[in-house]
């Protein structure tokens, strides 16, 4: 077994969300704590709007566990929806009022071009499904395969830099000028003081300017973006691959992050900045290491070469851009009757930057899941195990 595979269903007023998740080794301990902690965290945030103060986001497994332990059987993952109660006659599966449909899409969403897509005259049908809150599910799953890869060593962190103009230069993007070792502990420093921070920035000075603009945007009826960036430390040297392009690490995880609804650019190590600089200004010089494995003096490739992880922290850098609901909507066009109109309004945050760096985290514990259970795969939890070992000791040696 080396395939693993995640899939996700259900609206977001529906009666809540599904996930199943195949190739998960048998006789891994499952922590419900640990996944509900993840959903707490997602929920969290400066500029969060009403529906967090309805959903309070719990786990239900629903298969593949026994006493706690995987079975190596497909995982069914159920979280509730608690807006469902008042949203039952407008998404009834079986019956449903016909006599409200949406018919104004937003400009920035799904509405328009999922229409003519699927050819739907009601655009509720549209964004239920491209609705954000399907990533609660991201989350779910992502935390069952974080704590797979924990058990190899592997850290997830984020933290958010950037809100519309309020930007900080203190990044884990910075941090990579430095040798591995300091790397890594300053990543993890400034991960704990995201984790305090309302807007998940360990900058605490540039944090005050962010909250002013979301201000400002909530007052003006806008809404904001921003930044955020990801890193993910004790990787092991392999995960991916350059013989193909889709298996490439690099391809993957900017795929799985650029899925993020939202999310418009994704950058790993120095990203665009590359472009700006001479090659010997840039690439990470190879020096003779302690071990058999050679040292980097920087990490600006970002922990991943030819599509392949080196062993240095994998750090991927995310954009944002403003949620396309607005209090003060943008001019839109009737699809009914084809009159301009103002776009349809549905109950939205104002800023979302901060639960989406949590949603990053998700996808790229199951972007490196992807590749690691490919690279190291088994039945067993004791199988991969060994898997892995043996090619530590073959490359250690």
């Amino acid at each position: 077994m080396g395939n693993l595979r995640i899939l996700t269903a259900g609206e977001s007023h529906g009666k809540g969300l599904i996930g199943i998740i195949d190739g998960i080794p048998a006789g891994l301990r499952i922590d419900r704590e640990k996944i509900d902690y993840q959903l707490k965290r997602r929920q969290k945030g400066y500029g969060r709007g009403g529906r967090m103060k309805i959903e309070k986001d719990r786990v239900e497994i629903l298969s593949g566990l026994r006493s706690g332990l995987t079975t190596g059987s497909p995982i069914a993952i159920f979280i509730e929806n608690k807006d469902w109660a008042n949203w039952q006659e407008i998404m009834g599966v079986w019956k449903s009022r016909t006599d409200l449909p949406v018919k104004i899409p937003r400009p920035g969403h799904a509405d328009l071009a999922g229409a003519f897509k699927y050819n739907h005259h009601d655009l509720r049908n549209v964004l239920e499904r491209a609705s954000a809150r399907e990533t609660a599910m991201r989350v779910a799953a992502g935390s069952v395969i974080r704590q797979l890869l924990e058990i190899f060593g592997i850290w997830i962190g984020s933290h958010v830099i950037g809100i519309h103009e309020a930007q900080t230069d203190k990044t884990f993007r910075k941090l990579c000028q430095e040798s591995t070792e300091k790397i890594i502990e300053n990543i993890k420093e400034k991960h704990r003081a995201a984790e305090a921070s309302e807007l998940r920035c360990s900058d605490p000075e540039v944090e005050e300017k962010m909250k002013k603009k979301i201000l400002q945007a909530e007052k003006e009826g806008d809404s904001v973006g921003g930044m955020f960036e990801l890193a993910a430390l004790n990787v092991p040297i392999g995960l991916g691959t350059y013989t193909f392009w889709d298996k490439r690490l690099d391809a993957i995880i900017s795929g799985d992050v650029m899925s993020i609804p939202g999310i418009k650019a994704v950058e790993i190590g120095f990203g665009v900045e590359s472009s700006h600089h001479f090659g010997s200004e840039i690439h990470d010089p190879i020096l003779p290491g302690k071990s058999a494995i050679p040292q980097r003096s920087s990490n600006r490739a970002g922990g991943i070469e030819g599509g392949i992880s080196n062993g240095e922290p994998i750090i991927v850098r995310a954009a944002m851009k403003p949620i396309p609901t607005l209090k003060k909507p943008l001019p839109s066009v009737n699809l009914e009757t084809g009159e301009p109109v103002h776009a349809h309004k549905e109950r939205s945050d104002v800023c979302a930057v901060p639960a989406a760096s949590v949603v990053g985290e998700a996808m790229l514990a199951i972007s490196l899941g992807k590749a690691f259970c490919e690279k190291f795969g088994g039945d067993s939890l004791e199988q991969m195990q060994r898997h892995y070992d043996g090619d530590k000791s073959a490359i250690s040696g």
